[in-house]
């Protein structure tokens, strides 16, 4: 850290444990909520107070910070939810708040540390907010020196690496709703517990986590409209993982596929009987898909004559484009399928996926053995499977 903006920090502790207590705004005229603070650098500037929704942002309220670059803003919300303050017109400078009717905030911070670590006081949140910033910010900054790697080191070792570097804010998240499920800044910390890559590396105690801080939502934070849609979105995550553990019990058969070749000619998934068959549904407009091919290739080379092969099921509507993927990434196997109705292909409802990349791993019978297998995940599961 620049040693400035540690010395100003300091600066600035100093002054917060010298001055008087602030007095409890009060409120009038409908008010529920006030932020007041500090930004040095900021002076003059705006702050806009947005509240985020489905239908876009909408602006609550703003204030012009003084010379010293103090502000403040009395308003009113609606109700409890997620809303942002940001300075100036751009997005270059925005904090999150997750404000509750009655809250009154304090803020202090530089412009330069502003999105990183700024020291929120005054409401239940307010620590928590200010402690997981930090740790958020440091992981962000070695996240970037980590992507320079990128090219450089293994798709799997920089996912791994990554996960490593996100620990540490994963594990305080988790731990404070573990601690404290009805804090209004759960609603940052839930993507913490969210199977956001998949089931495959997902802990599913996270389940219960989630459930724990709908549950406190739902008794404190009824009437708001992201209560709901938390309380949804954790009934989707819980009916997803159920349909993952059912995919992966071995019990289940793989849903036929019979989709045509590049030449016409319809490929029964069935045909494949007798080998472990990964069924990987990819797209040639798919970004992350392709990363994907050249450790697919690799491992296809790997455990071919194992009895491994790929059955590759392409989300694409143009064929010339579909075909011009398969010979520049070198996916050398024969079995490749389409019917070219990209999201509108039936093979979406049939499997149950949403995103793409997705794989589907099949065993001699044609039962399904594993889902979202990618990367290392996919490797570890083949190397059990072939015993090399």
């Amino acid at each position: 850290m620049n040693f400035k903006i540690v010395g100003l920090f300091l600066a600035l502790l100093v002054f917060t444990a010298c001055e008087e207590k602030k007095e409890a705004i009060e409120f009038e005229n409908g008010q529920n909520f006030a932020i007041t603070g500090n930004v040095i650098g900021a002076e003059g500037e705006t702050f806009y107070l947005e509240a985020l929704s489905a239908q876009g942002n909408i602006k609550v309220d703003q204030a012009v910070a003084d010379d010293k670059g103090n502000f403040k803003i009395v308003g009113n919300i609606p109700g409890f939810g997620l809303y942002q303050l940001k300075i100036g017109e751009g997005n270059a400078k925005i904090i999150p708040l997750t404000l509750v009717p009655n809250d009154q905030v304090t803020i202090e911070s530089d412009t330069a540390s502003y999105v990183k670590t700024p020291k929120l006081t005054g409401t239940t949140w307010a620590p928590v907010m200010t402690s997981y910033m930090e740790k958020f910010s440091k992981f962000h900054e070695e996240q970037g020196e980590l992507m320079k790697l990128q090219g450089t080191i293994s798709d799997e070792e920089l996912t791994e690496r990554y996960m490593a570097l996100k620990g540490d804010v994963d594990t305080y998240a988790i731990n404070q709703m573990k601690k404290d499920p009805s804090n209004p800044f759960n609603l940052i910390l839930t993507s913490s517990a969210s199977p956001n890559m998949g089931f495959a590396e997902w802990d599913p105690a996270n389940l219960e986590v989630l459930k724990s801080v709908t549950t406190a939502y739902q008794k404190d934070y009824s009437e708001s409209p992201i209560t709901a849609t938390l309380v949804q979105q954790t009934a989707q995550i819980d009916a997803a993982y159920q349909q993952h553990v059912a995919n992966n019990s071995g019990s289940r058969m793989a849903p036929e596929i019979g989709l045509n070749t590049p030449v016409g000619n319809q490929l029964l998934l069935s045909s494949l009987r007798g080998k472990y068959v990964l069924i990987d549904f990819w797209a040639s407009w798919c970004g992350p898909c392709r990363k994907e091919s050249p450790a697919l290739v690799r491992l296809y080379n790997k455990y071919k004559n194992d009895g491994f092969t790929i059955y590759s099921v392409s989300l694409d509507k143009n064929k010339e484009k579909w075909v011009d993927a398969i010979s520049k990434d070198g996916l050398e196997w024969p079995n490749h399928v389409s019917d070219l109705l990209q999201w509108k292909s039936p093979m979406i409802q049939l499997y149950g996926f949403n995103s793409i990349p997705y794989t589907v791993l099949v065993d001699t019978d044609g039962k399904i053995i594993a889902t979202g297998l990618r990367g290392q995940s996919l490797e570890q599961k083949l190397k059990e499977i072939f015993k090399k």
